[in-house]
């Protein structure tokens, strides 16, 4: 998987899993004492770190377990960091951190952000037992582009095919970012400059969301320009 990738264009990959719910459902809140956050800021964020430790700590645990069971990992192979609002999982092969914050622009729900990242072992994410313990967990890739990509060439790459490919594109008119379409492919991809992201609208394992991202470098293919991105 990561190992398949052209490490001179892709820097780094990550694959991100969302989740959240109200806050006053946290088993740290106490609906006599506590009041409900009416804005995202550094008092807040440390409130929420306060009553969301029992669901952090559970939901570290049990991710923990099934890395240790399901690879095989001893005692030195996987470390867990917990420091609500943030855990972190270290593995010998890959990362993984959840992340618990209040929503900027609703702060009585919190969102909670799953990422694995620093992925040092490509096989090791083609087996069934990394597809399991993963299982449904992710929506989104991120790509890390080494060189960066020029949004505006991207865009008039894709307009140029004329829909060749099966590939559509859509776009800020400051062109800071664009948002790509691809036939078949139930993703969007969007591109920054510094990063291409697919975001699904299904949750998969890295295996099956890896599996959609070969469809979309199939796509680009048909453009010089465009398979120069991302190999």
């Amino acid at each position: 998987m990561a190992d398949a990738l052209p490490s001179a264009i892709i820097a780094g990959i990550s694959f991100i899993g969302r989740t959240g719910g109200v806050v006053k459902a946290l088993a740290g809140f106490r609906k006599r004492h506590h009041t409900v956050p009416d804005a995202a800021n550094v008092v807040t964020q440390a409130f929420l770190g306060k009553i969301c430790a029992a669901e952090l700590g559970e939901q570290a645990e049990v991710l923990f377990q099934k890395i240790h069971t399901g690879l095989g990992y001893r005692r030195k192979d996987l470390w867990l960091a917990l420091t609500p609002p943030t855990a972190v999982l270290t593995a010998k092969d890959f990362t993984v951190e959840i992340g618990y914050a209040l929503e900027a622009t609703n702060p009585a729900r919190y969102a909670v952000m799953l990422t694995l990242h620093s992925l040092r072992n490509g096989e090791l994410a083609r087996t069934e037992e990394f597809a399991a313990i993963f299982a449904a967990m992710f929506t989104e890739i991120s790509f890390g582009l080494k060189k960066g990509a020029r949004v505006e060439a991207m865009i008039d790459a894709i307009e140029a095919l004329d829909g060749k490919g099966g590939l559509g594109v859509a776009y800020p008119a400051d062109c800071h970012e664009c948002r790509i379409s691809v036939a078949g492919v139930a993703a969007e991809v969007c591109c920054t400059g510094a990063t291409l992201d697919m975001v699904f609208s299904r949750a998969g394992s890295p295996r099956e969301l890896m599996a959609e991202f070969a469809a979309v470098r199939g796509a680009f293919a048909v453009s010089r320009e465009l398979a120069g991105l991302i190999g």
